[in-house]
């Protein structure tokens, strides 16, 4: 079953903070989609692997904790969606949605395990009337393949018009 109708007319602006993992492959995904893409990563434009490219558009943040600039990120978005292999939120992504919490901004984590994950992702982007999504989750080095799963679960999401 494919996801809700409204998702094949839908365009979003994806940001994220960079890193390797669930952040790079989400621009990756606006990027190849021709999407409008940005966020903020920290000052330095710092990744586990080295400086994050240009071509992400990210803007600097004035510190380099990665602290900084997953707030602003939520801050600067209508809803942030986490994705993980893992059950459980740890590191990073958990303080991505606490900080969610503490911002009052709509959050969902997805996981292999989510029933129909791409329809609800579908569903909280319609129901929360997000134009700005902020994607979130594990680097690649604490969930190698992380990044497979956020490109699939988008593409199937939000289907490339044919």
């Amino acid at each position: 079953m494919g996801p809700a109708s409204p998702a094949s007319a839908v365009t979003l602006r994806i940001v994220s903070g960079g890193q390797t993992g669930a952040d790079r492959a989400s621009l990756d995904f606006a990027l190849a989609r021709g999407w409008p893409r940005g966020g903020w990563c920290p000052h330095g434009r710092r990744t586990e692997t080295g400086t994050l490219e240009a071509r992400y558009q990210l803007r600097e943040t004035p510190s380099d904790d990665y602290r900084q600039r997953t707030e602003w990120n939520v801050r600067d978005s209508d809803g942030t969606v986490i994705f993980s292999l893992a059950p459980q939120l740890t590191g990073g992504s958990a303080a991505t949605a606490e900080c969610a919490r503490h911002l009052g901004k709509p959050w969902l984590h997805l996981t292999p395990a989510t029933p129909r994950a791409a329809h609800r992702l579908v569903e909280f982007v319609t129901t929360h009337g997000i134009k700005t999504l902020n994607v979130a989750g594990p680097r690649a080095s604490e969930e190698p393949a992380v990044d497979v799963f956020v490109r699939r679960m988008l593409e199937e999401a939000f289907p490339a018009d044919r």
